[in-house]
């Protein structure tokens, strides 16, 4: 199987490998088969976004594990490096670690003391600025500490981020990279991490033949890359003590935009441009000192279709000869309809389609453990054949901290999708399953017939049981629930099933 390394950078990197894992969870899966390597690279080890990222991560690795993949929901393989690491010089994580920043100084990184009189000025021109500390005082860019991220100055971000191609990581990456392998690079455009980590580790990619412990450089020389690309999406509060102004990512946007226009667009395949004009209710003004905690925004879901849309497309249309590809092809993504509050109704055909029918599948899953398991749980016949989820299933790791840690974290990111602006809020959570579907209320005739309810859930479910073998009760429980609510967003909301 073909493998897709995502390089996550910074904390919009962070996010938007966040709402991909969701969407693989809910069974959205790429025309074409690719085992996954997230890798998030963020100098900022203490962001929450990164946090909860790499939480989500381990929990759908768990999962997948257990029940393997080929179950509808949780139905794509995601890895480690370390997972390819023959020698086991990495750690498990998902994590690329940055050397030398904790605790160190910006200019101790580079040894500036070092450095002769006419170095210094030149360091001193190149890096002229100042910043704010976590104690909120201004400091000279020279003295900010590496391990909260490069607050807004890619110019910093760029010496540090230079190590990427010096790495293990990047060994570990480079060795383990196949002919039919891909690659894809996400970056916000208007901070520093970012925007500085982009080129940087562009270049470390195609330029990979100038270094003699890498074996498949020429793989990576002509490899299919895609990018996306995060143009200014939110608002931050007005803080005059801190170095994050919101009145510069426009300058920092077109600044970046030519750079890349000059420097970096040649060498992609495909580039994915993604922003929203609208931008609502301002987020804390965090130049990192207090773990960065962003909610989840539509255009982060938008990301991660642009991920599912570049590994739908063929290897044909990814030709790439000495470095540079034959065709590079730009996307933008659009809505139907400049709502401020997102249903599926005010996505285009193939978002909607995408999104309806696999979150609808595994919202109608969540809810029915949340509100209906109890109930039903060695009672109905699909809960009580071999292999039985009995109460002892329910209470093991599998389900009570893996999976439904899982769920929770799908809780979260639904609920923060839907309190953002704009918003994008597809189900009513609290309602009957009639009115779970904002946009497709569902309606029973006049005599009450036709009512969705969960013992119409049982229905289907024992039905479907009784035509499947199962491997183990975990196994059952994932793919029973999938084909479960794949016929009924089928029937009663008019998704087919892919």
């Amino acid at each position: 199987m073909a493998k897709l390394f995502i390089f996550g950078i910074g904390g919009t990197g962070s996010r938007v490998i966040k709402s991909l894992t969701m969407l693989l969870a809910s069974g959205l899966k790429p025309l074409n088969d690719f085992e996954i390597v997230p890798v998030i690279i963020d100098p900022h080890k203490d962001n929450e976004d990164l946090k909860r990222t790499v939480s989500a991560l381990n929990n759908y690795q768990r999962i997948t594990e257990k029940v393997g993949t080929g179950n509808g929901f949780f139905s794509t393989k995601l890895s480690t490096l370390q997972s390819l690491d023959t020698k086991g010089s990495l750690g498990g994580t998902y994590t690329f670690t940055l050397k030398d920043v904790e605790s160190t100084k910006f200019k101790d990184y580079f040894s500036y003391n070092s450095l002769g009189e006419e170095n210094k000025a030149l360091a001193d021109l190149i890096f002229s600025g100042r910043t704010i500390n976590s104690a909120k005082e201004e400091i000279d860019l020279l003295e900010i500490p590496m391990d909260i991220g490069f607050v807004g100055n890619p110019n910093v971000g760029s010496v540090v981020l230079n190590q990427f191609k010096h790495s293990e990581e990047f060994r570990v990456f480079a060795n383990n990279f196949g002919k039919d392998d891909r690659i894809f690079i996400i970056s916000s455009i208007f901070g520093g991490t970012g925007a500085a980590g982009f080129p940087t580790i562009l270049k470390s990619i195609r330029d990979a033949a100038g270094q003699s412990d890498i074996s498949n450089a020429g793989f990576l020389r002509d490899s299919a890359i895609g990018a996306l690309t995060v143009l200014p999406y939110f608002n931050i509060e007005v803080d005059e003590k801190s170095p994050i102004n919101k009145s510069d990512f426009i300058e920092k946007t077109k600044a970046a935009l030519e750079y890349y226009r000059r420097n970096v667009n040649s060498s992609l395949n495909m580039m994915y441009y993604l922003g929203d004009r609208h931008v609502g209710k301002a987020y804390e003004n965090d130049p990192g000192s207090n773990g960065q905690k962003n909610k989840a925004h539509f255009v982060e879901v938008a990301g991660a279709l642009a991920i599912i849309d570049f590994m739908n497309v063929g290897d044909s249309e990814l030709s790439t000869m000495n470095g540079r590809p034959v065709n590079s092809v730009y996307k933008e993504y659009a809505i139907r309809n400049n709502s401020q509050d997102l249903s599926f109704a005010e996505l285009c055909d193939g978002s909607r389609n995408l999104l309806g029918r696999s979150l609808t599948q595994f919202t109608l899953f969540r809810k029915y453990l949340q509100e209906n398991l109890e109930e039903s749980i060695e009672r109905q016949a699909w809960s009580t054949s071999q292999p039985s989820f009995d109460k002892k299933q329910k209470n093991a790791q599998f389900y009570g901290s893996n999976l439904l840690g899982f769920l929770r974290q799908y809780d979260e990111w639904l609920d923060e999708l839907g309190a953002n602006a704009r918003s994008f809020r597809p189900f009513d959570r609290q309602s009957d399953l009639m009115n779970l579907v904002r946009d497709k209320p569902l309606q029973a005739n006049w005599l009450g017939m036709g009512k969705f309810k969960y013992d119409t859930f049982d229905t289907k479910l024992n039905q479907l049981d009784n035509r499947q073998a199962y491997s183990s009760a975990e196994q059952k429980l994932i793919s029973l629930f999938y084909k479960t609510t794949g016929e009924i967003t089928g029937e009663k909301y008019g998704y087919q099933q892919i």
